[in-house]
Formats: structure tokens, C-alpha cells, sequence
């Protein structure tokens, strides 16, 4: 097995799902399956936050979805808990700032997709020089789906870190949607990364499908 590919990496970031059970109105593989059925590129398994699961409520959740993403050949990464991602053989790993160091992991995981929340130019380098295969900037925009988000940047801080030669492929998060997934693109990154913008959707295919169209629309104007 061999590290994955920037060219390929960029194609799966273009519509980044991410998501538990404590984000979805629905059951979490309905919300999945539609998702995927709106044209997603990349799943992640993020249990956290107040009632999440644990144990092995969490495993039997985390591989239903996996299940899910197999049969569609979506890459199905898992946030923050490396043993999960190991005991599941998941795809890859992400990790934010406060969990365990990048380098770490990447001896832990091997090959598979390490990805590493960045939310400045220091931390965006100490990611790259760790082995990430990707970066995941923000929050950009205000977002309410996460207890612990940092203060929003705008699409500024995506333009700041390819200006100072921060080359390898960046995924947008934070209150990211289909009228503003524009911006982004337009400011380098590769792709968009959503939680309630899908899971809290009525119709999470259709939300999926927006957005799919607006990087995509983004990305041929680009």
C-alpha cells in the first residue's frame, strides 16, 4: 500500500461529509445513504458532543456506515480515535490540534489518509511536515455544529496559507454552504466540509446534490 495520491486526495475532497448521531434528524445510515446518493466524495465518522456514543454502541455504528460507504466506494475516515480507525481497517484518520500529534498517528496508521485540522499558517506547516495528506482549515464561516469551534476566518485565511506555499490539498469547514462553497473554492481550496449542511437537511440528498453543484460550478470558473 502506498500514501495516496494529491491529485486523487483533491477529487475526494470536493463534497467532505462529515457526521454522528448526534447530528442527524433521521437515522444516521439514512442520512448516509442520501448523501451519498447526492454525489458526496469523501465520509467522516465524527461521534461528539453531548449524547454521542460509546463503546460498543459507537463500533456498531461506525461500521454500519463504513458498510455504507464501501458499497458506494466512498473513502470512510474516522475522527479522532485511531484505535477505531485500526480495529475497523477505516481509510484514514483526522485529527484536530488537541488530540493526539500528527506524527504519532502517522506511525500508527501507516499508509492510510491522515488528515489534520489547521487554523493558521504555523499549524498548517507542522501539519505538512508531519505527513498529512490533507489540511482542513477553519472554521470559515460561524458554525453552531461544533461546542468548541474557534473564531470564524473567512475564506482570507484559505488564500493566506497558498500564498505562504502551503501546497498540499485544503478542505474548508465551518458554516460552509451552498450559497458561499463559492468562495472558498475561489480562495484555493480543494474542496468543502459540512455537517448540518447535509445532516440537519430536510433532504440531505438534495443539500448533498447543491452543493456538489456549487463546487463544482466553482471549480470550472476557477
Amino acid at each position: 500500500m502506498t500514501r495516496i495520491a494529491s491529485d486523487t486526495m483533491r477529487e475526494q475532497l470536493k463534497v467532505y461529509f462529515i457526521m454522528g448521531s448526534v447530528n442527524c434528524a433521521k437515522p444516521p445510515a439514512e442520512v448516509l445513504a442520501e448523501a451519498i446518493a447526492g454525489g458526496i466524495t469523501l465520509f467522516q465518522f465524527r461521534e461528539k458532543g453531548s449524547g454521542a456514543l460509546v463503546g460498543e454502541q459507537k463500533y456498531e455504528l461506525a461500521k454500519q456506515l463504513q458498510h455504507i460507504c464501501r458499497e458506494h466506494g466512498i473513502p470512510f475516515i474516522v475522527n479522532d480515535d485511531v484505535e477505531l480507525a485500526l480495529a475497523l481497517d477505516a481509510d484514514g484518520v483526522h485529527i484536530g490540534q488537541e488530540d493526539e500529534d500528527a506524527r504519532i498517528v502517522r506511525a500508527k496508521i501507516g499508509d492510510k489518509i491522515l488528515g489534520v485540522s489547521a487554523h493558521n499558517l504555523e499549524e498548517a506547516r507542522a501539519a505538512m511536515d508531519a505527513g498529512a495528506d490533507y489540511i482542513g482549515v477553519g472554521p470559515i464561516y460561524p458554525t453552531k455544529s461544533k461546542e468548541d469551534a474557534k473564531k470564524a476566518q473567512g475564506p482570507e485565511i484559505i488564500r493566506l496559507l497558498r500564498r505562504h506555499g502551503i501546497a498540499i490539498p485544503l478542505v474548508a469547514i465551518g458554516g460552509v454552504t451552498a450559497d458561499n462553497a463559492g468562495e472558498v473554492i475561489a480562495a484555493g481550496a480543494d474542496g468543502v466540509s459540512v455537517i448540518s449542511a447535509i445532516a440537519s437537511a430536510s433532504s440531505p440528498e438534495t443539500a448533498a446534490r447543491q452543493l456538489v453543484r456549487a463546487v463544482q460550478s466553482s471549480k470550472k470558473g476557477a
